[in-house]
């Protein structure tokens, strides 16, 4: 048996795609999880490069090195999580968007103003006189003449004529 120590083609690449899958991710968390997307993208490619290239080892094992297998396998795994990861961002961002999009959709939204009591209409309309000031006035024996302009009128025509 011969000690090759061959890298697998995905060694380095698919390791990097699968980190790189994991912190765009967690970062695309702070955009509520609308770039998801391109993490996602990045973590397949990792996976099917990962997955050829451990085919490749099943088929010739003697041509590579266990270390570069080893490498290979992690960064399986590593992409899987971030597919899921990722996966979970996105459906997550849509499952916002959706909500907020029918939230603030004209109809779901003018029925929202019409049953709210913030937004009652016949509270700012003007309110009538419920007291009937007039009557009142007249009950106690005050005249509504407050200002004693008739009688004020009365003198000017006396004195005018």
């Amino acid at each position: 048996m011969r000690d090759n120590h061959n890298k697998l083609p995905a060694d380095p690449l698919s390791l990097v795609l699968g980190i790189l899958a994991l912190v765009i991710g967690l970062a695309g968390c702070c955009c509520y999880g609308i770039t998801a997307i391109v993490p996602l993208i990045i973590a397949i490619v990792g996976l099917i490069t990962a997955n050829k290239s451990l085919k490749q080892y099943q088929l010739h094992p003697d041509l590579y090195s266990y270390q570069s297998r080893s490498n290979v396998n992690t960064a399986k795994i590593i992409n899987i999580i971030a597919i899921v990861l990722n996966s979970l961002i996105l459906l997550f961002s849509i499952a916002i968007i959706a909500f907020y999009g029918t939230l603030l959709s004209s109809g779901f939204y003018d029925e929202i103003l019409k049953n709210s009591e913030y937004y009652d209409v016949d509270e700012y309309e003007a309110e009538t006189d419920t007291l009937n000031w007039d009557k009142k006035v007249s009950e106690i024996g005050v005249k509504q003449d407050s200002l004693n302009i008739e009688s004020t009128l009365e003198q000017k025509e006396i004195n005018n004529q």
